[in-house]
């Protein structure tokens, strides 16, 4: 009796544990369900756009850390815009958020050609530029007003457009990225630096002789060291000089040490005293930022701005060399959307046709224009 008294014992035990394991395991499977439930929540695949803010419900739908990539998105060149964010999207499954600069008149175009066509899942938001924050600073000849290109400058006031970022990259609208955007991001940034360009004395970089003007890679080309001022600051004139059509930054240290003040200081100088070089080679936007970042700057890695492609229509890339390049760069004359570029057919994978079909009207014009 005592001997089956044990046995029922042990069974009774055994059946309780059988429970508590059954118990548990539908606990985590309920768990599970819920996960998944939440995961699978439509509303975290809907287009948000941040104007004027966005629900904190779905800010928090995603756990891993927002990516903020900036991109100045002018009416004329939208579409070059349009397909780099698009290549963006499509190489990477980080939390990318963009952050489109922009002004008035473009806003209506760039949400229905975001919304009505393959790009509606992007994350946006549309931060209005204000160009009367350029005046005093910058040289408007007036009969050639409309050259002035404001957004050009958006870049100068990061810390302006997004006050909460603590980290941005910042990308030309000429761009298609082939690579994950997180890696660009990831770049390390010295200590005390508030950015990271791509030094134009890099390997990746041929160098580009400009008439008159020395080289484009270097101080000299971008600086008229003829000027005191300039002289004044000891800059070498063979300084390497880099290219801000990319680069990623500290907005914490961007504003520590003041960096929009500091741009604009030496852009209302250069109103006043002409600093820059008469035979600039590049944009206007550069030599300020060169100034600034004096022997102050970290350095991404040069695959992430292969650069150039748009200074002439021949090809001075081999096809492998361009397929490895992880973020292609059509700065220069010839753009892939207008006049006849090198590998314009790379650019074209990435872009999403206008549903207005006013992109495509400006390209037949510019491209009638051009050929005149």
């Amino acid at each position: 009796f005592s001997k089956f008294s044990v046995n029922i014992s042990i069974l009774i035990v055994a059946v309780v544990i059988f429970l508590l394991v059954l118990h548990r395991n539908f606990l985590g499977l309920s768990d599970f369900l819920k996960r998944e439930l939440s995961d699978s929540n439509p509303l975290g695949l809907q287009p948000i756009d941040f104007i004027p803010a966005a629900p904190q419900r779905l800010a928090d739908e995603k756990n891993d850390k927002e990516i903020s990539v900036v991109i100045a998105a002018s009416d004329e060149r939208l579409g070059g815009a349009i397909a780099a964010m698009n290549s963006i999207y499509r190489h990477t499954r980080s939390n990318v958020v963009f952050h489109i600069v922009t002004l008035n008149d473009t806003v209506d175009h760039l949400r229905l050609w975001l919304s009505k066509t393959a790009l509606k899942n992007l994350r946006y938001r549309i931060l209005d530029f204000d160009p009367r924050v350029l005046e005093g600073k910058v040289q408007v000849d007036p009969q050639k007003a409309d050259t002035l290109k404001p957004l050009t400058f958006a870049r100068f006031y990061l810390p302006n457009l997004l006050p909460h970022a603590e980290k941005v990259i910042y990308v030309d609208d000429d761009v298609i990225v082939q690579d994950d955007i997180l890696e660009l991001y990831n770049t390390p940034l010295k200590p005390g630096h508030a950015a990271a360009f791509s030094d134009d004395c890099d390997s990746t970089t041929n160098k580009v002789a400009v008439r008159g003007a020395g080289n484009q890679y270097n101080y000299i080309g971008f600086l008229d060291y003829k000027k005191e001022t300039i002289r004044k600051l000891a800059m070498k004139a063979n300084t390497c000089s880099f290219n801000p059509g990319v680069f990623v930054a500290n907005l914490t240290e961007w504003k520590l040490q003041n960096i929009t003040k500091q741009l604009e200081k030496w852009m209302a100088l250069n109103v006043v005293e002409e600093l820059y070089s008469r035979t600039l080679a590049g944009s206007i936007t550069t030599p300020p930022l060169l100034i600034v970042f004096y022997k102050q700057h970290s350095s991404i890695d040069p695959m992430w701005n292969v650069r150039h492609l748009g200074s002439s229509a021949g090809k001075r890339y081999s096809p492998q060399f361009v397929k490895a390049a992880k973020l292609l760069h059509w700065n220069g004359h010839f753009k892939p959307w207008g006049r006849t570029a090198s590998y314009a057919e790379v650019w074209e994978k990435w872009y999403v046709p206008d549903p207005t079909g006013k992109f495509s009207l400006i390209r037949r014009h510019s491209e009638a224009y051009e050929a005149k």
